[in-house]
């Protein structure tokens, strides 16, 4: 539902693009966006990025050109669905495998965002180009599946996802 194959291909090539900067001090500053089942802080001084992937939500770089961190968070209505976290990862992982990328596991938590609950994991991606890291969390909410990501390069992800945990700690569900 949330992550087609064809997504995560298209997904996993910018990603492989997008081999991150360091993700330094950052202010962030509120988005509410009307649109938005959520609020949000993001980094101040980061940029919108439209993947043309059909997806909804906010994605957003730290720079212009590679390299450069990217967070994603996106959500799809569930339209009488019932999701799961559990589901959705093997979709994700299923798809990364389906562009010749290899996906590891580093760890796998359960924990809530701004009042949802969901599946929290991070991986290593192993591809053409070389490898990144990826901080994947699946919630679901009473009207939508979100999908919130961070994608960096293994030397600079820790301090990455110290950022994404201060803008992850900032949602707020509508």
């Amino acid at each position: 539902m949330m992550v087609a194959s064809a997504q995560v291909a298209r997904r996993l090539t910018l990603l492989a693009l997008l081999t991150a900067s360091a993700a330094h001090a950052q202010t962030l500053v509120p988005l509410n966006e009307p649109k938005l089942p959520f609020a949000v802080s993001l980094p101040k001084g980061w940029l919108g990025a439209d993947f043309q992937d059909g997806t909804l939500g906010v994605s957003l770089v730290s720079a212009k050109a590679p390299p450069a961190t990217m967070i994603r968070l996106l959500y799809t209505p569930k339209n009488g669905a019932a999701p799961t976290p559990a589901g959705e990862f093997q979709k994700f992982e299923a798809g990364i495998k389906g562009t010749g990328a290899t996906p590891k596991q580093v760890s796998s938590r359960v924990i809530g965002y701004g009042g949802v609950s969901g599946l929290e994991r991070q991986y290593t991606v192993t591809h053409p180009q070389g490898q990144l890291s990826m901080r994947v969390w699946y919630g679901v909410g009473a009207k939508n599946l979100y999908s919130f990501q961070l994608t960096d390069s293994p030397a600079r992800f820790a301090q990455a996802s110290a950022l994404f945990s201060k803008v992850l700690a900032s949602v707020k569900f509508k």
